[in-house]
């Protein structure tokens, strides 16, 4: 194990709460019995109205280390950046309140941590359902090529299209402060994962990996966003702040504008499967003219993007209407369904990109390997 020659705790546990008392209790209890001893647990309280405050405090008269913010409600990033500031440990850690930890997984975590001295270790976890019966199934995030010694994650740039999951990863909190490295204080809790985790692999000099899964990961509780119109543009909105930050660093710019842009695109992808028709109008209102504004500034490298994903940028900021109708060719079955598609946008040309890249990479690159994933 660890140990903080400071006297202040090896990490710091932080766990945002808002009306979850179905799940608390777990998730408390996978955080108390946690084998590394030396850690606080910092429950913040987003205002909930149910019983979790109770349950937080239930579990405070039973261990010194968790501990509360109490707060009224003002949503997950500064519920977030509240934890961060009352932060004591040489390392952070984040578990939501649904979800539960395994035994050891701090410790592992800290283990690689302090073996590579790295500024963020991140581990596998599982997809997790309780109904109707318990199942786990691997989500796959780390393999086998991330696995060794700690590397700058600008260098294997790889990572940065991969899920955020910032909850199955430590960060040293002396890197999180030197490089300001904050949640954005939107109302709601959507998306704020993806700045944070965005502004972590942009500052990392030191990033390793473990392929144990250190968490399960809930997915009969998600409180989707797709029907809210309060959350429609939360999106645009963390986009709006990682692109704050590079301008603010010129060194990263240079490096990270092209991968910024090719994880906005890939995201407003994401985004527009979820949305109900009515708010994914609404959303490309707005989202087109912002990608155009991108499209005019030079801010794309098209070299990032496969065929597909460069067919669907060029839609997205000339006829978000063609990219909405576009969506259903892709899903009718077969290749040739496809080939007919890339044909009807860029004619033979763009087929015989798709073909020569399918050559190239294959069906399924390794995201380190290639410039995009098909």
């Amino acid at each position: 194990m660890s140990t903080n020659a400071s006297g202040s705790p090896v990490l710091s546990l932080l766990i945002p709460i808002y009306n979850v008392q179905r799940y608390l209790r777990e998730c408390l209890d996978s955080a108390v019995a946690q084998t590394l001893k030396d850690i606080e647990i910092i429950c913040i309280n987003d205002g909930s109205t149910d019983n979790s405050p109770d349950i937080i405090r239930e579990y405070m008269e039973r261990d010194a280390r968790v501990k509360m913010i109490d707060k009224a409600n003002s949503g997950y990033g500064d519920s977030m950046n509240r934890g961060l500031e009352m932060a004591r440990g040489e390392y952070v850690g984040i578990l939501e309140s649904d979800d539960f930890m395994f035994e050891d997984s701090l410790q592992k975590l800290v283990a690689k941590a302090d073996a590579e001295h790295a500024d963020v270790v991140k581990g596998d976890f599982y997809l997790y359902w309780s109904t109707p019966s318990e199942r786990r199934e691997l989500f796959g995030i780390i393999d086998e090529q991330m696995t060794g010694a700690a590397y700058r994650p600008v260098d294997r740039p790889g990572i940065f299209y991969r899920k955020p999951s910032i909850w199955s990863a430590i960060y040293r909190r002396e890197f999180l402060n030197d490089n300001q490295i904050r949640f954005l204080p939107t109302p709601g809790a959507s998306y704020q994962d993806a700045g944070f985790n965005f502004k972590v692999w942009a500052c990392a000099e030191r990033a390793a990996f473990i392929a144990d899964p250190i968490l399960c990961y809930r997915q009969d509780n998600e409180k989707s966003s797709v029907n809210s119109p309060n959350k429609v543009f939360c999106v645009c909105d963390e986009y709006a702040e990682m692109q704050r930050f590079l301008d603010e660093r010129p060194e990263l710019k240079a490096q990270l504008q092209g991968i910024l842009m090719r994880m906005k695109v890939d995201t407003y992808r994401w985004n527009d499967e979820r949305l109900v028709d009515e708010l994914r109008e609404q959303f490309w209102e707005k989202a087109s003219p912002e990608l155009k504004a991108d499209w005019d500034a030079g801010r794309f490298d098209l070299s990032l993007f496969d065929p597909r994903g460069e067919t669907d940028l060029r839609l997205m900021v000339k006829s978000p209407r063609a990219y909405i109708d576009s969506r259903f060719d892709f899903k009718k079955p077969g290749k040739l369904n496809t080939f007919k598609h890339y044909f009807k946008i860029g004619g033979l040309p763009l087929v015989w990109r798709v073909l020569t890249y399918q050559r190239t990479y294959g069906d399924n690159p390794h995201p380190d390997d290639v410039p995009a994933a098909q």
